[in-house]
């Protein structure tokens, strides 16, 4: 099921579960998982896109492996706050991965998150290709960092 809000989403989740965090381009999937507790984003893969059906089989493979227990996407706001095409591709993709699995899934705002990721690898003298290889998943890492620290915000306030 899709929740709209982190609170409702917080609200799905089975206690001590891992989340995914995706990063959707119209080439790959970057994929970035949490602990079981839900402290820390870790980059984990990134998925060349195919059609939906072997992304989602991707994705849905790493969710079981993992044991995971819902999935954040990353939704591409434009800088100005609205919602381009970008957007509407990401909730198609999550309105069609929702009729495919029962695992919570909710969106988190990555407007800046590949620019942050690039950031962090070029100070860690990164060389191009090596970025090229890990921006995507590394940019997930950063999508569900964001979503992890609101969660745990929302478990201390409410």
């Amino acid at each position: 099921m899709i929740h709209e809000t982190m609170a409702e989403f917080a609200a799905a989740l089975p206690p001590m579960r891992a989340l995914a965090g995706l990063d959707l381009g119209t080439k790959t999937i970057g994929v970035a998982v949490s602990d079981r507790f839900r402290s820390v984003a870790s980059p984990l893969h990134t998925i060349r896109r195919e059609k939906f059906t072997l992304d989602a089989a991707a994705v849905l493979k790493i969710a079981a492996e993992r044991e995971l227990g819902g999935v954040i996407l990353g939704l591409p706001f434009n800088m100005d706050g609205s919602e381009g095409p970008r957007c509407q591709s990401t909730r198609a993709f999550a309105r069609n991965l929702s009729r495919l699995t029962e695992l919570p899934i909710a969106y988190w705002d990555e407007r800046l998150s590949t620019v942050a990721a690039e950031r962090a690898l070029l100070e860690a003298d990164t060389s191009r290709k090596r970025r090229a290889e890990v921006i995507d998943h590394v940019a997930a890492g950063y999508i569900l960092q964001g979503a992890l620290d609101r969660l745990a915000h929302l478990g201390r306030h409410g």
